[in-house]
């Protein structure tokens, strides 16, 4: 028996979204950040093991970044503070880990090797390769142990636009959809360069306060970053943009006439130069879920069946957990902008089956 993912619809307020996200998936949020603390304070993935106190008071020093950022989005971090009875520097970790650690390497000076964390396939299929109305696809691949975690939060705030957000608990957003056609999506970069900044939730959430796809390309290259992310979007006007984002430098790539795909390692000589080495076994499966994609986005006209099978692919796409790292394919989103339709599937997609959302 497949399992659909958990939606939770929240409107209001930003502090009444966040609340209720917080009530809704209490036990989770807490059990889940109390986690991720452990994993940053381990040091797999932050350069070396750290005391609590400190890790937490990494988190704390970025607060201040995060409220003159996004001053609404932080109301939300407030209501699920209060929900949860976790800290908002608690907060910021369970939401933010994969950026989180790219700080915490730097800002503690940490020089170990470092794990990759996720192995994110993206892709953007330009009007022109799919009948005239493109998607925005992604899967959302992570340690297992997030897994369980996966929702889809569709909110209707009082003071911006109706979204669809595919997300964790305790985590304002991830990879979504607005009503006014704009999209996001990421892939994880293992920076080097990290530093007390915005972690990238904030980031994702305030493209998707945006009604063009200008300003929600200024929500990226105008923001302190606190790690490395590379972002994708993608409007119902057929514009995208690939954004491969380190904490000191930015690189952006415009959507052509052919699909923009992007995995777990930098592209670009002006970006890897900020970046920390991948180990051999990362680095390949990054470079195989590239090929591997760029061969399934060949097909024309492509269609949602097509991009479905390419999150299913079981020769290097769809990953399945194995040890040292443990990562693997916790859901998929994808996204037509032109039609306001948005697919999201929970855990494996091989294993799972989509649910079709709609938008306006």
């Amino acid at each position: 028996m497949t399992k659909k993912i958990r939606v939770l619809k929240a409107s209001g307020t930003s502090y009444e979204i966040g609340f209720e996200h917080g009530r809704s998936y209490r036990a989770d949020i807490r059990r889940y950040t109390e986690e991720r603390i452990r994993l940053v304070c381990q040091g797999a993935w932050s350069g070396g093991p750290l005391p609590r106190a400190e890790v937490l008071a990494i988190a704390e020093a970025c607060l201040p970044d995060h409220e003159a950022y996004a001053p609404e989005l932080f109301q939300e971090l407030q209501g699920l503070s209060a929900a949860t009875d976790l800290s908002l520097a608690e907060l910021i970790i369970v939401g933010g880990f994969t950026d989180f650690v790219d700080t915490v390497y730097s800002v503690s000076r940490q020089k170990a090797p470092r794990l990759p964390i996720d192995d994110c396939t993206a892709f953007i299929v330009p009007d022109s390769a799919a009948n005239g109305a493109g998607f925005f696809g992604q899967t959302w691949d992570m340690h297992d142990s997030a897994t369980e975690f996966v929702i889809l939060l569709n909110v209707r705030p009082d003071n911006g636009p109706h979204s669809l957000v595919f997300t964790t608990t305790g985590c304002l957003g991830q990879i979504g959809m607005n009503e006014h056609g704009i999209c996001v999506g990421i892939n994880n970069l293992l920076g080097a360069d990290g530093q007390i900044g915005v972690t990238w939730p904030f980031v994702a959430r305030k493209v998707l306060q945006q009604d063009n796809i200008d300003d929600a390309l200024a929500c990226i290259t105008e923001a302190k970053l606190a790690g490395a992310h590379n972002y994708l979007l993608f409007d119902g006007n057929g514009r995208g943009y690939n954004v491969e984002a380190m904490s000191s430098h930015h690189v952006i790539t415009p959507l052509t006439d052919e699909p923009l795909i992007h995995t777990n390692h930098c592209l670009l000589p002006e970006t890897l130069r900020y970046s920390q080495e991948r180990p051999a076994a990362s680095q390949a499966s990054s470079e195989a879920r590239l090929n591997r994609a760029e061969m399934l986005l060949e097909e024309r006209p492509l269609t949602i069946d097509h991009l479905i099978a390419l999150t299913r692919d079981p020769d290097a796409i769809c990953v399945r957990a194995k040890p040292p790292m443990h990562v693997e394919s916790c859901g998929a989103a994808i996204m037509q902008p032109r039609t306001g339709t948005f697919w999201a599937v929970w855990g494996l997609p091989a294993e799972n089956e989509y649910e079709e959302f709609k938008l306006g």
